[in-house]
């Protein structure tokens, strides 16, 4: 009889390796959860109507990214900086690059409780400017700390370190 462990959670070095991996689908789901706010937006911005989920949409999306930032902060970076006190000035400028992105965020929320022609504009510049920044914090992220979390020892999971667990 064989036994499916398909589903079981990978362990040891495989573990590590799956956070590596997790971490950019994380960043892809976000990615994509902003290319749909944005997409919503355009269409109105073209003639469209009044995008109605718009707004929860947009809230929705920055409480994930929020939890994300939170996870890291919190979670991901102190047990990085623990067993790889050399990533400390890289894990001190993500963090810095999080309270950038948290007041983008601010500015966002209070901008989306009433989208209309008078403001889908800025609202519009507000979002291109959050995509531009997160693309780059995201590569430069993945770039600097995916090895280490490929090599991460400890029982922490994906959710645990990174806030969010995206839907597969």
């Amino acid at each position: 009889m064989s036994v499916d462990n398909s589903s079981a959670q990978p362990v040891g070095k495989d573990r590590a390796h799956a956070l590596g991996r997790e971490l950019i689908e994380v960043h892809d789901w976000l990615r994509g959860e902003l290319s749909c706010v944005t997409a919503e937006l355009d269409t109105y911005i073209a003639g469209g109507t009044q995008p109605t989920q718009l707004r929860a949409h947009c809230l929705a999306f920055c409480a994930a990214l929020s939890r994300h930032y939170i996870g890291e902060d919190e979670t991901a970076f102190p047990v990085l900086a623990r067993q790889y006190p050399e990533l400390a000035p890289v894990l001190e400028g993500l963090a810095q690059d999080h309270h950038l992105v948290a007041d983008i965020l601010r500015r966002l929320q209070a901008l989306i409780e009433t989208v209309d022609a008078g403001n889908a504009g800025t609202v519009q510049g507000e979002l291109a400017g959050l995509a531009a920044i997160l693309e780059s914090h995201f590569q430069w992220e993945e770039r600097r700390i995916v090895t280490a979390l490929n090599e991460l020892s400890g029982g922490s999971t994906g959710a645990e370190l990174f806030g969010v667990n995206p839907p597969h």
